[in-house]
């Protein structure tokens, strides 16, 4: 009877396994160097104690968390979803007007307590 028997080569295993694992800290220290990109969202023009002032911005703020999220690399493509969504929820968040976080809510479905407008 014959019988399959792979050997593996304890070296070349250990080599792989050390070119993988500076492969991975080499693009997790240039994702961390990457400077944070932001963008300024100007509503003084906006009456946010009205729908349409709400409305409007949240259109802001919806719009610049996804050209700040925004990626040209297509492996990095995958994370702008979820950037767009946080920095869009931060905004919210920082803005602070009760409106505008029901607003949000209504849009997004999110029913959780993290983001609070207080007055």
């Amino acid at each position: 009877m014959g019988s399959n028997l792979q050997i593996i080569n304890r070296p070349v295993v250990a080599y792989c396994a050390a070119i993988l694992l500076t492969s991975v800290l080499a693009v997790s220290n240039a994702l961390a160097d990457e400077q944070l990109r932001t963008e300024t969202v100007k509503f003084q023009d906006l009456k946010v104690d009205t729908p349409a002032g709400v409305e409007a911005l949240y259109r802001r703020i919806h719009s610049a968390a996804a050209r700040v999220c925004s990626q040209n690399d297509p492996v990095m493509r995958a994370a702008a979803g979820p950037c767009a969504r946080s920095a869009e929820a931060k905004a919210i968040e920082k803005v602070n007007q009760p409106l505008l976080t029901a607003y949000y809510r209504m849009k997004t479905g999110d029913h959780t307590e993290a983001i609070t407008a207080r007055r």
